[in-house]
């Protein structure tokens, strides 16, 4: 067992570092008062290879393997969680099914905008009626000549507000439960393709979450993914990878905020000496250390698993919920050493510890992933 990183991803961490530094952690404040990233920042994260880390080369993509893409997200919700997700829907939620499912034509057509970023990506499975009961999906289509023609709902959809490239699950006949849901790519400028509103939300506030009508909308039979009834299948695959991105997304948060605790706990003084010196604080920091480097563990392994074609999903399942875990824990207590500058926006903690409560909430909350692990400890 090698807990060794390659010379490549210690080149990666560097660079990821020093760019987050320079680029990002200054416009984080921004972004959450903003409730946007801007286009700016959005160009050079797609020139830098972010929109398309694991994609292969022949696709338009950076080429890296899977672990990258998850270093990549850490590092980078280190500073700012809202760019975390938004690169992390985009890539599992979008790019990841079209290169696990989709033909070498639509690898072909769809990956080089996505992996370029001139498209950016998102998911359209969650409905009102619909979160972690897919098979309640209400959304419809029907087979019409040469397309596919929908009707319905979504809401929550990460990434939405940009119109490019989504991937759509949708129900043939209700009545079929999991059975009848399909797949398919869709382009969300397609007429009949509403965005009804955008989230205003508590934490991630720089990702735009949006909520669609799906009106007659037509998709040709060409952008059907895999077969008719495998929706369910590849619902559950893109969910179970991308639970490794959250999990990555929330060690990012729950990294950057131990070391903003470490350096406050060093400048921070009180009855003559910085309250670092206090056992109080010290165990503290030391139960947040340990929390974070668990949860590193679990992340790490099953980013693994995965890039190795090994069964991951409960890996993937507790990855996320320790990670998400952790993140609200070490935020909460991030902003107890910070004391009253902690509730102030200025000192960053406390956008943090907003941003780290959606982690353990959406791609299956807490709840769903214990019953995961449970099922499979029990071979239910």
């Amino acid at each position: 067992m090698n807990f060794e990183l390659s010379e490549d991803h210690k080149v990666l961490i560097d660079s990821l570092v020093d760019f987050v530094k320079k680029e990002v952690k200054p416009l984080a404040i921004l972004i959450d008062e903003k409730h946007e990233i801007p286009k700016s920042l959005i160009d050079q994260y797609s020139e830098l290879g972010f929109m398309g880390t694991y994609i292969p080369e022949e696709y338009g993509g950076a080429g890296m393997d899977y672990f990258s893409y998850i270093l990549t997200v850490e590092e980078i919700s280190k500073a700012c969680a809202s760019s975390g997700v938004f690169i992390a829907a985009h890539t599992s939620l979008c790019c990841g099914p079209i290169l696990t499912y989709g033909t070498e034509e639509q690898k072909k057509k769809w990956l080089p905008n996505l992996a370029s970023g001139k498209k950016i990506g998102a998911f359209l499975q969650t409905e009102a009626g619909a979160g972690s009961d897919v098979a309640s999906i209400e959304t419809k289509y029907v087979e019409e000549d040469d397309c596919y023609v929908v009707n319905g709902a979504k809401i929550f959809i990460s990434n939405g507000s940009f119109r490019g490239t989504g991937i759509l699950i949708a129900t043939k006949d209700k009545s079929l439960g999991h059975k009848g849901l399909s797949a398919f790519i869709i382009d969300l400028t397609s007429a009949g393709v509403e965005v009804i509103k955008n989230e205003v939300k508590m934490g991630i506030r720089g990702s735009v979450t949006t909520a669609f009508g799906l009106d007659g909308v037509r998709i040709p039979k060409e952008n059907l993914l895999a077969n008719e009834g495998d929706g369910f299948k590849i619902a559950m695959e893109t969910l179970n990878a991308g639970r490794i991105s959250v999990g990555a997304q929330a060690l990012g948060i729950a990294g950057g905020a131990l070391d903003l605790a470490i350096a406050y706990s060093k400048e921070r003084k009180q009855f003559g000496k910085p309250i670092a010196a206090f056992q109080a604080v010290s165990m503290k920091l030391a139960d947040m250390k340990v929390r974070v480097e668990q949860s590193k563990m679990l992340i790490y392994k099953a980013s693994w698993l995965k890039e190795n074609n090994k069964p991951y999903i409960m890996e993937s399942a507790m990855a996320k919920l320790s990670a998400s875990e952790t993140a609200t824990f070490v935020t909460k207590d991030a902003i107890q050493v910070h004391g009253g500058y902690g509730f102030i926006c200025e000192y960053e903690v406390e956008r943090m510890y907003r941003d780290a409560k959606i982690t353990e909430i959406y791609e299956g909350t807490s709840e769903i992933q214990k019953i995961i692990i449970g099922k499979i400890l029990l071979e239910l």
